[in-house]
């Protein structure tokens, strides 16, 4: 009796101890690292970052969660080291907490260089509290919850030095842009007439890209406001346009506004409407994407490091642009020479005009997904439905980058040269970063094979 007895509690103990045993594959779905994105796209909204500074926020803690990946992946993933500017090795993890959770120490160290970026820790405090929660929901255990901890704080601490040397914060202290009194060159535009933004964003370090001069669009067309020159009939196709506007060139101009920060004055109040930066839409997609193509855990991480280098160094290209040329804006010389009470449909964002931002960036980030989703993926965007618009249906990622940039001439900001010369600029950048960025293995060797 007494051996019965004796058995069934040994019984009893190891079937608790399997029962506690905890399933790693409970860290396995993809959502939770999306909502930590979601979360970093929030934060960056409520902080108005500018569309530039917004890159380099949603970059460092991408590549930190890639780095991981591919440290725990190598069959599968090639790490970034010797593939972007400066970036050396992660370290390993030390020797009482190599018990941590690879996806676990991925969301703790995307979290802390997040929370290094922005400014709004409450905002920070409140997803990390959620998410503990959702760690004690599922039964995670305190050791490897310390292990995943630990580790994650060693690698953001290494990607956050690294990020150092990047030239921001030097760039912060640089001077302000000196407005030129020369007709062609731009202006502060209304209603707030703000100073021109980073004007020496152009001296960040790339991270593909040989320089930020490497991709050198043609030089605007040579202002002349005579009536039938080349430049002269663009300026005027942005009045005509503006002022024979249709519900669907409204509603596509809307769509991709994505200015973060727009001023409404009514008598003598002033209020403001805060929106995602245009690289926000884009890892809006990016999100999309990997929930249609229902991708794992790791294949988000990728998509979302090659979305973000694409932004980061496209930003820094067009923006070295923007500075050379610094070309008015078309608003300005409507309402000089056409109609003092014009306004474009959209708010003009605080920069010079020359290339398109929009036409730049979404044409480098669509090539970014082409490359790991294909030609031909149709998806419904619902990114800016948050923000009170509709969804938008396209049958590529190319599609949606074409009509993004068009976009900017039905809002009445940019001129059609800008729109077509920062797409081919987006081309350039993305077939180049393609060329020489490799982080799916898979899809590396699927590509030689074909060539």
């Amino acid at each position: 009796m007494t051996k019965i007895f004796t058995y069934l509690i040994i019984s009893f103990l190891t079937m608790g101890c399997v029962s506690k045993e905890f399933d790693q594959n409970k860290l396995n779905d993809a959502a939770l690292f999306h909502s930590a994105m979601q979360n970093l796209s929030d934060i960056i909204v409520y902080d108005i970052f500018s569309p530039p500074v917004a890159s380099r926020v949603y970059l460092y803690p991408s590549i930190a969660a890639y780095e991981l990946i591919a440290k725990d992946m190598p069959l599968k993933y090639k790490s970034l080291v010797g593939q972007v500017k400066g970036l050396t090795k992660i370290p390993e993890p030390e020797k009482d907490f190599e018990n941590y959770n690879l996806n676990l120490t991925i969301i703790h160290a995307f979290n802390q260089i997040g929370r290094a970026l922005i400014f709004s820790d409450v905002l920070m405090d409140k997803f990390e509290k959620r998410f503990k929660n959702k760690l004690i929901s599922i039964g995670v255990p305190k050791k490897i919850k310390i292990a995943s901890e630990k580790y994650a704080e060693k690698v953001a601490k290494h990607i956050l030095n690294w990020a150092k040397d990047d030239l921001y914060n030097q760039t912060r202290t640089y001077s302000k842009y000196t407005i030129l009194e020369e007709e062609v060159f731009w202006k502060p535009t209304p209603p707030d007439y703000m100073d021109g933004i980073e004007p020496h964003w152009n001296k960040i370090r790339t991270l593909v890209l040989d320089s930020a001069n490497q991709f050198i669009p043609k030089a605007p067309l040579k202002f002349d406001l005579t009536k039938g020159s080349p430049f002269q009939k663009q300026l005027q196709e942005v009045y005509e346009i503006g002022n024979k506007m249709d519900p669907e060139k409204i509603e596509i101009a809307k769509f991709w506004d994505c200015n973060p920060y727009v001023t409404h004055h009514r008598g003598h109040a002033m209020f403001a409407t805060k929106k995602i930066t245009p690289g926000g839409h884009w890892i809006g997609i990016t999100a999309i994407a990997g929930r249609t193509a229902n991708s794992s855990f790791d294949e988000a991480v990728n998509a979302y490091a090659n979305v973000s280098i694409s932004l980061f160094d496209s930003f820094i290209s067009c923006w070295d642009e923007k500075w050379r040329s610094i070309l008015v804006r078309p608003e300005t010389l409507i309402n000089q020479h056409y109609d003092e009470e014009w306004l474009p449909l959209l708010q003009t964002p605080p920069f010079p005009e020359y290339t398109s931002g929009h036409s730049v960036i979404s044409r480098a980030a669509a090539k970014a997904l082409t490359k790991l989703y294909g030609n031909n993926f149709k998806f419904t965007d619902t990114t800016e439905v948050s923000y009170g618009l509709p969804s938008r249906e396209y049958n590529s990622f190319i599609e949606a980058a074409e009509e993004a940039a068009i976009s900017r001439l039905y809002g009445g900001i940019h001129y059609r040269m800008a729109i077509e010369e920062g797409v081919f600029q987006g081309e350039q950048i993305g077939n180049y970063i393609s060329d020489n960025l490799e982080t799916n293995i898979e899809i590396s060797e699927i590509t030689l094979n074909q060539d």
